[in-house]
């Protein structure tokens, strides 16, 4: 009898596994191929080959602006940079056309205010090897409340900001990847336009050393 009850039981455990397996949703396969931009298995190599980098070949001022991707996103650059690179402190081309003074005449983007603005505070090591931040000595040289911070204005661009190219950079022609990200802009010409001027660019300090 004991032997008949221990069968049962199992015959039910086992059915119910059965049907527990069965209501499982199939999930569909990812082939290797539809990753990326690749378009070949991982074994393919010999394959493999990718596309051509084509930059556009129009010359600045006649070429269309490419919309930000999101708000305040560094604008891409939609004309050929031939002879513009590379971008020093002492020679940048960039300015002769994105300066604010020249810039509406140029239909070109102007630079940004934050990009005048030196957002860095003035550091030096003492003479009894302290670090010196606006002339304060500071044992931890980072900030939740941010009082170290400075919006000194400038009229060239700061330091930090004369390599144009480490955030815009040319975009190449052809098959890029569906994007499905669609961006909210806060502000109405926030495609084209930067939102950091004023006082957008100190919200959320809770101390300035000017």
């Amino acid at each position: 009898m004991k032997r008949v009850i221990k069968l049962s039981m199992g015959l039910v455990l086992a059915s119910s596994i059965l049907l527990a397996e069965g209501s499982k949703e199939v999930k569909p396969t990812i082939s290797e191929e539809s990753l990326g931009l690749r378009k070949t298995t991982l074994y393919s190599e010999d394959k493999t080959k990718g596309d051509a980098t084509q930059y556009n070949d129009a010359a600045a001022g006649t070429s269309k602006k490419i919309e930000r991707a999101f708000q305040d996103a560094p604008p891409m650059i939609p004309h050929s940079v031939e002879g513009m690179l590379p971008i020093t402190i002492k020679n940048n081309m960039c300015k002769g056309c994105h300066m604010p003074d020249v810039a509406p005449a140029m239909k070109a983007t102007p630079i940004p205010a934050s990009h005048f603005t030196d957002f860095r505070p003035m550091t030096e090591i003492a003479k009894d090897g302290k670090i010196m931040k606006n002339g304060k000595a500071v044992d931890n040289t980072s900030s939740d409340k941010l009082e170290l911070v400075t919006t000194k204005k400038k009229k060239e661009l700061v330091g930090a900001r004369f390599n144009c190219s480490q955030c815009h950079t040319p975009q190449s022609k052809g098959e890029a990847p569906k994007n499905n990200f669609t961006p909210e802009f806060t502000t109405k010409d926030g495609a084209v336009k930067s939102s950091w001027t004023g006082t957008s660019l100190t919200e959320g300090l809770d101390t300035l050393a000017d």
